[in-house]
């Protein structure tokens, strides 16, 4: 069955938008076009639409998706790449996690030390949250 970018967008829940940009980033393979121009989208554009929408949700960009693609098009099975891309995904996310928990620390030391510094009634310069937190 032939889908229109609209029909196509509607069908994966994504915007017509979304679909021309992926499209011109090489996600989609080259398929026909009508005679105005507009591309026809096949049930298997549709599936790899579904593909692409899937993987964003799984945090992967566009060019690893486009890389995951390219080898499935190649006959290869992609599969150990995207456990390898998943895996570095969560190495990003417990860094970023760590990082935000180290973050809250010195966040909420500030506090303190800028509440500290309000009931001893010690002047600030601009504003004795922040410049407390140097000390903290």
């Amino acid at each position: 069955m032939a889908h229109t970018v609209g029909a196509a967008a509607k069908a994966v829940g994504v915007s017509a938008k979304a679909i021309r940009i992926w499209e011109a980033k090489g996600l989609l393979p080259p398929t026909g076009r009508t005679e105005a121009g507009y591309r026809v989208f096949s049930d298997d554009d549709i599936e790899i639409l579904r593909f692409i929408c899937r993987s964003k949700t799984l945090g992967l960009t566009l060019p690893e998706i486009k890389s995951i693609l390219d080898l499935h098009r190649q006959g290869t099975a992609p599969c150990e790449q995207v456990t390898a891309v998943l895996d570095a995904h969560i190495r990003d996310i417990d860094r970023t996690m760590a990082e935000l928990g180290e973050l809250r620390t010195t966040l909420a030391a500030a506090l303190r030390g800028a509440r500290q510094d309000q009931h001893q009634g010690r002047a600030a310069t601009v504003c004795r949250i922040i410049e407390s937190s140097v000390d903290a």
